[in-house]
């Protein structure tokens, strides 16, 4: 059995893979270069970057398993996929952790100023009065759209800050931690902060529009730590500039790396940046590595 593994893999996925017989290409493929190599391959692992479109599907005439290391499967044409009789697997919760910290670190740094800070004081200035209007955590509303295992790894840090954490999700109503279940108009209006861990859907609009930016309370802070397009990067930078989302923190964008277009958002002084890096961390790297290569030789070897 032989596999592609496109964006890489941490070692010790590597290790398990090699140890079950599995012939390992390690390689970054142009698309291109995808097309013309996958027909001689069994299974495919992927991250973010690399996309399994139809045509790739269709190229892959013995493909078994398409692996995503990650939770989204936006960069895999999933309903394709199955209607070829091919797995998708992906490890929804290895990189939970992570990607909640990453979107607490934004949280942290837009309450005190410290991602503008930084900068200000390396180029030599001492802005102490400017930066004294911070907020505290401590009794403020978290709104988390999307209650799903990235979800509740935030919540558990937001509630250990003695933050009021609500949530909604369409498909969760229970959760073991001291979280209110609201309506998506609810979270909206009433949260001080709203972090959103969502899917982004093939085919679907925004799920945070000029509607749903309308709902919030003025001053809100927004946080998208999910997927690129699941805001309407145009609806945000107009409401951050009304002052209706007075700071936002961004880890995924529309187009990545960001284009010339999306320079006014970038360079908004209440926003906060990171370079879609929320679940890049090398424990979560691990995480994913070993729980992706141990479901890709259950599925082609011990079957």
């Amino acid at each position: 059995m032989k596999i592609i593994i496109s964006d890489g893999m941490s070692k010790e996925g590597i290790d398990i893979l090699q140890t079950a017989g599995l012939e390992i290409t390690n390689k970054k493929f142009t698309p291109d270069e995808l097309l013309s190599a996958i027909p001689d391959y069994d299974a495919i692992l992927v991250r973010s970057a690399t996309k399994v479109t139809k045509e790739v599907i269709d190229a892959g005439k013995k493909l078994k398993v398409i692996a995503r290391g990650g939770v989204g499967l936006d960069n895999i044409d999933v309903n394709y996929a199955k209607e070829k009789g091919i797995l998708v697997l992906n490890t929804p919760g290895a990189s939970s952790i992570s990607v909640a910290e990453m979107a607490l670190s934004h949280i942290f740094a837009i309450s005190r100023f410290t991602y503008k800070s930084t900068s200000e004081m390396q180029a030599g200035k001492w802005p102490k009065k400017e930066y004294s209007e911070g907020f505290e955590l401590t009794g403020k509303t978290l709104g988390i759209l999307g209650l799903g295992n990235i979800g509740k790894e935030l919540a558990k840090r937001a509630l250990g800050l003695d933050m009021k954490v609500i949530a909604y999700d369409p498909y969760v109503n229970t959760c073991n931690l001291d979280v209110k279940f609201v309506s998506k108009e609810e979270l909206l209006a009433n949260s001080d902060i709203i972090s959103l861990h969502i899917p982004k859907t093939k085919g679907e609009g925004y799920a945070i529009g000029a509607n749903e930016f309308a709902l919030m309370k003025d001053g809100v802070v927004l946080i998208n730590c999910a997927r690129g397009g699941v805001v309407s990067e145009k609806e945000l930078l107009e409401a951050l500039n009304k002052g209706k989302v007075k700071f936002a923190g961004i880890d995924v964008f529309e187009n990545e790396p960001p284009t010339e277009t999306q320079k006014d958002l970038m360079n908004h002084p209440n926003v906060s940046l990171s370079p879609h890096i929320g679940g890049s961390t090398p424990e979560a790297q691990t995480r994913i590595g070993i729980e992706i290569a141990q479901k890709i030789v259950n599925e082609l070897v011990k079957k």
